[in-house]
């Protein structure tokens, strides 16, 4: 018997959801984890505790209706077999006072999920991160005139039981400075976005010091082994040892207490947290305790001159019976300290760290003593992996792929195909060769690298893509997720990507995004609706395969000799736009990775006109000006990358004036941008820096985190007097104060040595430019300067005269004369 979602009306809109089979249809992957599945549903809390966890959630989100809602817990079998939520009004309403609304649910986050679900679309709300404009809840009737719902209820079924949120990298980008509050915030969002199988990730550090102490390596011998707080994934991974710490003893129990509390509230509300597990990555240490270990010397990974403080880590043989004792050391002392676990546990031994043999029975054997040391800690352990390894390494070809899938007992091993919204894996692997996989929008919709500020994403692969996955023949699909790099960004995206957890049928992103700006705002305007619809077939369209880390020109500042830029018009022909001319770069070198544009910047300086035009009547809401903030942003940061381009055609024209005047332009740009940034809470440096000093117990310690904070922002990883770091801006952000005390003056460097250049009659000095940048880089990683941790300004004022300063006048219109002096 079907039980259809209404038809919902609210602010004057109406959306058709779609309608919710009652009896439940899995994927053959849904059957191969339904042991374990079984295991968490016996093993989770008590109703009781699930119901008040859920009630501290919406306390926290909206206090004042906290007694209109009744929660309650109900089993599968009341759901049809299924995880479900059930929105029913309430039997007993009769006055205010009374609870108004029932939410039932098979787990505390499936009743969060169904209260989230009654916000979206029966009272028009809107649920995002604090810092992309926080939760609009204003639009939420008072207690007392709540939305009824359609008498018979509504249900809705997951159709696949698994909603999985972060990447390995997450934890550092995003999470690295956070306490508990911030924690709790994070917790509240996931459970009401529907997410039951996140990472936790956190404090792992003081749980591997003990383990190791049973080895007999001290804490002294893992100075070097563990990274600084910012830079502790690359350090879990592998990748690198020691950059940025040593970690003082204050930090490994201080995570350690913040992980306790992140596990009990996660499963308070039934989720199933992922938790680490041994990949391998050991200490140099061991190599001495064990000399006849198989432990291998892995070569650089990202330093300049593979500089033996930071690179080339040892990595310990899977087949070695060593590996097996440490891997159930580590799930031992995990359960010890937690009390429990969920029997899900995450390892990426091969993560950027190809094996040493492709025979496909020594990757088996690999793979098997892998999960051995995982079995052998929990016997109902389950291996979740990146999938990330098989797209970017050409090693894993079918043989080596089929190897290590299979190396595992069916059912116990689940893939993350993370970059499934671009160039999904399943369907060119047969879905995995049958193993269990989870559906994600980049890295699982990866979407974001780094935390980069950049609108970004392909609206249309999300609303579609795990449908398709779910529904294709024998699908061993069993989740959909989201791993980004960073948090904080694109909003858009994730409100339909966590939503496609619930949905059975593809989603009609027009009327969606309809209803979404006005949900976003809390009042439907027709304007802002058509600048949605223009935003969705351009930035939110990205067709070309690509995937996006921002490499603007301003927090990405090419490190090239002028020379190598050639410079021409293509005519971008668009669609929907008139024929425009663009200067666009043609050849590239290694230390220039050019821009990546998508779409008609034409057309999206039009959205941003409606946007600057629906001003008077949403300037209050917190949503509307995180979202002008960042399409000005956005519109400028492409238009500075034309500039950029003039100044080279400038420079490489003999033209003294042109690139004086169009640098000087740039640099104004830079400046302006910094004080649209100061608009917004969102978009401040200040905070990054000031939550790092937060968890320091003393000066050293401030000194330390604060230098993590400012590097993995900045030069990301070592560098020498001449050489930048490899992955210099790989971390780039447009926040306010680093435009103004980073950006801007690298810009100014470069531009004088151009200056310099044209009035000597000598070429570029490459060298002397580098030398300069990376002094101002080193300088300012280790500064102390102060920064603003609250916003300032009227946004639409500032984006309204931006607009009119930069982007009404084409790029090839000269400004005034000025003088170079400010550049040298």
């Amino acid at each position: 018997m079907a039980s259809p979602l209404p038809v919902v009306p609210f602010v004057m809109l109406t959306f058709v959801l779609c309608l919710f089979p009652f009896v439940y249809s899995s994927t053959i992957g849904v059957d191969y984890i339904s042991k374990l599945l079984e295991i968490q549903d016996r093993e989770r809390p008590p109703p009781s505790v699930q119901v008040a966890a859920s009630h501290g959630v919406l306390r926290r989100l909206i206090p004042s209706r906290s007694f209109s809602f009744e929660f309650q817990i109900v089993s599968k079998e009341q759901c049809g077999s299924a995880s479900c939520f059930i929105i029913r009004n309430h039997p007993s309403f009769q006055r205010y006072g009374d609870p108004e609304i029932l939410i039932a649910g098979v787990t505390g986050v499936e009743i969060l999920a169904g209260l989230h679900w009654y916000l979206k679309y029966w009272c028009g709300s809107h649920i995002s991160w604090e810092k992309t404009g926080g939760a609009q809840v204003f639009s939420v009737p008072k207690a007392g005139l709540l939305p009824r719902v359609q008498d018979a209820g509504v249900l809705v079924q997951r159709p696949i039981p698994w909603s999985y949120y972060q990447n390995a990298v997450t934890s550092s980008y995003s999470f690295a400075w956070w306490d508990w509050k911030r924690w709790e915030r994070e917790i509240d969002w996931m459970a009401l976005q529907g997410i039951n199988l996140p990472l936790a990730f956190t404090g792992q550090e003081a749980i591997w010091q003990k383990v190791y102490q049973k080895f007999n390596i001290s804490s002294s011998d893992l100075d070097d082994f563990f990274g600084g707080p910012a830079f502790l994934a690359w350090s879990r991974m592998g990748n690198l040892h020691g950059w940025g710490g040593p970690l003082p003893q204050s930090w490994f129990d201080q995570q350690l207490i913040l992980q306790k509390k992140i596990l009990i509230r996660m499963y308070e509300l039934g989720m199933t947290p992922v938790l680490p597990a041994f990949s391998g990555n050991v200490p140099a240490a061991l190599k001495s305790i064990f000399p006849s270990a198989k432990i291998t010397h892995l070569g650089n990974w990202f330093t300049v001159r593979s500089d033996p403080r930071w690179c080339c880590t040892y990595l310990l043989d899977a087949t070695d019976p060593l590996f097996v004792e440490i891997g159930r050391a580590f799930i031992e002392q995990q359960l010890k300290e937690y009390g429990r676990t969920s029997h899900i546990y995450n390892c990426d031994t091969f993560d950027e760290n190809t094996p040493p043999d492709d025979d496909p029975e020594y990757i088996s054997l690999l793979g098997a003593a892998i999960y051995s040391g995982m079995q052998s800690g929990d016997s109902n352990a389950a291996w979740l992996m990146q999938g990330w390894l098989f797209s970017y390494d050409p090693f894993w070809r079918p043989p080596q792929m089929k190897a290590l899938l299979h190396s595992v007992p069916e059912g116990r091993m689940v893939v993350l195909d993370l970059f499934a919204e671009v160039k999904p894996i399943w369907n060119t692997s047969e879905q995995f060769y049958g193993v269990p996989y989870i559906w994600k929008v980049l890295l699982c919709m990866l979407h974001n690298f780094a935390g980069n500020i950049e609108m970004y994403g392909f609206l249309d692969a999300i609303a579609s893509g795990p449908i398709d996955a779910r529904t294709s023949k024998n699908s061993t699909m069993v989740g959909v997720g989201m791993s980004m790099e960073g948090i904080e960004q694109n909003p858009i995206i994730y409100d339909l990507m966590s939503e496609m957890a619930f949905q059975h049928n593809k989603v009609d992103v027009k009327a969606w995004i309809n209803l979404y700006s006005a949900r976003r705002y809390g009042q439907s305007v027709p304007s802002i609706q058509d600048a949605w619809n223009i935003l969705y077939h351009t930035i939110y369209n990205c067709t070309d395969g690509a995937y996006d880390k921002n490499r603007d020109v301003i927090v990405a500042f090419p490190d090239v000799d002028p020379s190598f830029i050639s410079i021409w018009d293509e005519r971008d022909r668009h669609p929907e736009s008139p024929v425009s001319q663009r200067p666009v770069i043609k050849n590239i070198t290694e230390s220039f990775d050019h821009p990546h544009l998508w779409y008609s910047t034409d057309e999206v300086i039009h959205a941003l006109e409606l946007f600057i035009a629906s001003g008077d009547k949403l300037s209050g809401s917190n949503t509307y000006r995180y979202d002008l903030v960042d399409l000005t942003r956005q519109a400028l940061a492409k238009y500075a990358n034309q500039l950029f381009l003039k100044i080279i055609e400038a420079y490489q024209s003999n033209d003294v004036h042109g690139v004086t005047d169009q640098s000087q332009r740039f640099l104004d740009l830079v400046e302006d941008m910094d004080t649209l940034l100061a608009c917004h809470d969102g978009f401040l440096l200040g905070p990054w820096l000031e939550s790092a000093k937060q968890l320091a117990q003393d000066e050293e310690q401030k000194k330390q985190f604060e230098w993590n904070a400012r590097t993995q922002i900045t030069m990301w990883f070592d560098n020498t007097e001449e050489e930048a770091s490899l992955l210099r801006d790989y971390g780039n952000k447009y926040w306010s104060g680093l435009l103004r005390d980073y950006y801007g003056p690298r810009a100014a460097i470069y531009f004088k040595f151009l200056l310099k250049s044209l009035k000597e009659g000598n070429g570029f000095q490459l060298k002397s430019w580098r030398r300069e940048w990376i002094k101002l880089t080193n300088d300012w990683q280790s500064s102390r300067n102060l920064y603003a941790v609250e916003s300032v300004g009227y946004i639409l004022n500032i984006s309204r005269w931006l607009y009119n300063k930069y982007l009404l006048m084409p790029v090839t219109e000269s400004v005034n004369e000025a003088s170079a002096s400010h550049i040298i």
